[in-house]
């Protein structure tokens, strides 16, 4: 609550003397400044990625339509570690905020796994369409329950497989590939029916491992693959598309139940704001970021031969099947 020394009785103020005046005159910046709740947001890519351009948005208008009450700090390039870690902070509510691919995301919320399957989404128009319609904003209502707060999906983009050894046209091709991919059993499942060998692991942890030739590869959209200058330890990069990637700003329930019913709806629309960003440069690093990268030193497949990935990854298909229900799968697919 802020104060004045007007507000102090004409004789109370008679008996101060200036220095004590002067003491409180000196207090009002600093009670201004205690009611501004600075927010700390992580994302696992560089402040000028995909990520930090949506949450730079969703921020700026959080603080700008709470009139400054609400800011925030980001962290970066998976300063507060690796997107799993950074979900447990969110569920603990050691962390405010969250933007997240959705690769880690099913082993906290089971119900989030169905997005993640290869070949599941035709392209772009498909996928956001998905996300923002009723089958998209009834999963982000599952998330409570989970002890986390959805407020939008963002985006990560159609992932891409990068690798040191050599082209990638058909399945065949990457049998034998030892590769890096999110803790997520779906993606896994899917991409040992193309011979690959997936080994999970961190994000913070890839640059290295490919540096170092623990791994032979990894696979991210190419705006990731843009800010984590992959191009210097990667040699090939073929375009498979064979996951759309969604990506999801999240908040801690214990940061979430401390807002307003009106800052909550800043919150959401802020979001929205910012999943538009977000999807606005994914489509620009799309539409630059290839050559960028061919002018980097990478080897660019295009002629990718889908309809035989699509072929090969049939038998996983059944077990999604088992498990996601194929009227769930089917409703996804036919969206137009």
């Amino acid at each position: 609550m802020s104060f004045s020394s007007r507000a102090l009785p004409r004789a109370a103020r008679a008996g101060l003397g200036a220095a004590a005046l002067a003491l409180i005159q000196g207090l009002l910046p600093a009670a201004a400044q205690a009611q501004t709740t600075t927010l700390k947001i992580g994302y696992a890519t560089a402040k000028d990625s995909h990520y930090g351009v949506g949450s730079t948005v969703f921020c700026d208008e959080v603080e700008k339509n709470t009139q400054g009450r609400y800011k925030c700090q980001h962290f970066a390039n998976s300063a507060l570690g690796g997107e799993r870690e950074q979900i447990e902070a969110i569920q603990l509510g050691t962390l405010d905020l969250l933007n997240t691919s959705t690769g880690p995301v099913g082993n906290f919320v089971p119900e989030m796994r169905i997005v993640d399957l290869p070949f599941l989404f035709r392209d772009y128009a498909h996928a956001r369409k998905v996300m923002d319609g009723p089958i998209g904003q009834g999963m982000l209502a599952q998330f409570p329950k989970h002890g986390i707060i959805a407020l939008a999906w963002t985006e990560n983009g159609f992932r891409q497989m990068t690798n040191s050894k050599r082209d990638i046209v058909k399945p065949g091709d990457a049998a034998g590939l030892k590769m890096r991919t999110m803790e997520n059993k779906v993606h896994m499942e899917g991409y040992r029916t193309f011979g690959i060998l997936p080994t999970p692991m961190a994000f913070p942890e890839l640059f290295g491992a490919l540096q170092q030739g623990t791994v032979d590869g990894q696979e991210n959209p190419v705006p990731v693959i843009l800010s984590a200058k992959f191009a210097q330890v990667q040699k090939y990069m073929s375009l498979t598309n064979h996951v759309y990637s969604p990506a999801l700003l999240l908040m801690s329930p214990r940061s979430w139940n401390k807002l307003s019913d009106a800052d909550k709806q800043v919150f959401l629309a802020a979001a929205r704001s910012g999943a538009a960003a977000q999807r606005k440069k994914v489509n620009d690093d799309e539409e630059n970021g290839i050559a960028q990268l061919e002018q980097a030193g990478m080897k660019v497949t295009r002629n990718v031969d889908g309809a035989a990935f699509r072929e090969a990854i049939k038998p996983a298909y059944a077990n999604y099947a088992k498990e996601f229900g194929a009227d769930n799968i089917k409703r996804i697919q036919d969206v137009q």
